[in-house]
């Protein structure tokens, strides 16, 4: 467990590598991201999720492209296995998956870096399978988006052999939507740097726009998303049960600051070249990976009712 002092640390150097437009191959041989959660009995730095979460919200930070989230999820979903000593760049199918003997068929539209993750991992039924990825009865299709930041593939199995690597451990997906929910943080944190520096600068009247008592609540309400949002990450990051929690804060607070960044700026923020379309399209699109608030919602009223006692079903 890492001390404040470490993952400011952390933290630090993560951004400034970040911030000199570092390659992946570099981050991985000066920072080591590809091996931070990979077990330290298997080559690995061993981290836990609160440094996992520090590393995803800075990669939020700048809308990184780079595979630092579907590597990670590949390397927690992989756990104690060897296999994970070896990871440079993986990803997980999370779509259900059929396995008849040692082949797997099955269809997921929407896999983080599914068409250039060097590793494959199908979840299927409780198991975990890693698919070579150069065989005839694997296909693996870019899939654009609005977000040009966010790289998914279709990814299609048809008979692809593939190897059990062992058991879902039911915890990582709600470790994966931790990071998602992280890099969701820092990209709002970020979003929101840019809109209160811009009224501070923009004048209107005579006066910074940021003077005006309506801008002040706004900016005000937006600083309180921004924090509780951390809040929630820094939580579920000690307590993965919170994880849909900090997802659904997370999602629907990044909305918001994306939204108010653009109608903050007025007309350029609405331009190409600034960035505020492309903190709004990571927003949306962040929003439904590994389900949306609603879904998530809907699985801890679920889960919450019959321990209060309540019953889920309707009565007459």
């Amino acid at each position: 467990m890492s001390t404040a002092e470490e993952l400011d640390a952390l933290r630090s150097s993560v951004r400034t590598a970040l911030s000199r437009d570092a390659s992946w191959d570099v981050l991985c041989e000066q920072i080591g991201v590809a091996a931070l959660a990979v077990p330290e009995q298997h080559g690995g730095l061993g981290a836990g999720l609160p440094e996992l979460a520090v590393v995803a919200a800075e990669f939020g930070r700048v809308l990184s492209p780079l595979p630092f989230l579907s590597t990670s999820i590949a390397a927690l979903a992989l756990a104690d296995s060897p296999l994970s000593g070896k990871l440079t760049t993986g990803t997980v199918a999370w779509s259900d998956f059929t396995v008849s003997g040692s082949t797997v068929d099955g269809l997921d539209r929407y896999v983080l870096d599914g068409d250039s993750a060097e590793l494959l991992l199908v979840a299927a039924g409780s198991g975990l399978y890693a698919v070579p990825v150069d065989q005839p009865g694997v296909r693996r299709d870019h899939s654009p988006t609005m977000d040009e930041t966010r790289r998914l593939a279709t990814v299609e199995l048809c008979g692809a052999s593939a190897e059990r690597v062992g058991d879902l451990d039911p915890p990582v997906y709600d470790q994966a939507c931790v990071l998602v929910a992280a890099e969701e943080a820092g990209a709002m944190a970020r979003a929101f740097e840019i809109t209160l520096e811009y009224t501070k600068q923009r004048r209107q009247f005579g006066r910074a726009i940021g003077s005006f008592q309506a801008i002040k609540h706004r900016l005000a309400d937006l600083y309180v998303l921004v924090e509780t949002a951390r809040s929630c990450v820094a939580a579920a990051a000690e307590d993965p049960s919170l994880a849909a929690v900090a997802k659904v804060h997370c999602s629907e607070a990044f909305s918001t600051v994306a939204a108010e960044m653009i109608q903050l700026h007025g007309g350029i923020g609405i331009t190409w070249e600034h960035p505020a379309h492309r903190y709004f399209k990571r927003a949306h699109g962040s929003g439904f990976l590994l389900g949306s608030p609603r879904e998530h919602l809907r699985t801890m009223v679920g889960s919450a009712l019959p321990r209060a006692g309540w019953s889920t079903g309707y009565r007459c």
